[in-house]
């Protein structure tokens, strides 16, 4: 069996969303996909981590007060 990369997984779930609207033209599916993908990668991170936002800023190529804002956001941190 063989794995499907992220990008494949968007992918193929953009394309299923698409379809079950049935022709109703979508709206916000930017902002819709951004947030369905971010929030999930911050928890990720952030457990492998340990919750030190230092390193998980680190990982992730932004400045800590990007993922704090980001964390505060996602009502992931207060």
């Amino acid at each position: 069996m063989s794995k499907k990369s992220i990008e494949e997984c968007v992918r193929s779930s953009l394309e299923t969303y698409l379809k079950d609207l049935h022709g109703i033209e979508p709206n916000g599916v930017y902002d819709m996909m951004i947030r369905a993908v971010e929030r999930p990668m911050l928890e990720v991170v952030m457990q492998h981590a340990e919750h030190n936002q230092s390193r998980a800023a680190e990982w992730l190529g932004l400045n800590r007060n990007t993922l704090r804002k980001k964390l505060v956001d996602h009502k992931l941190i207060k």
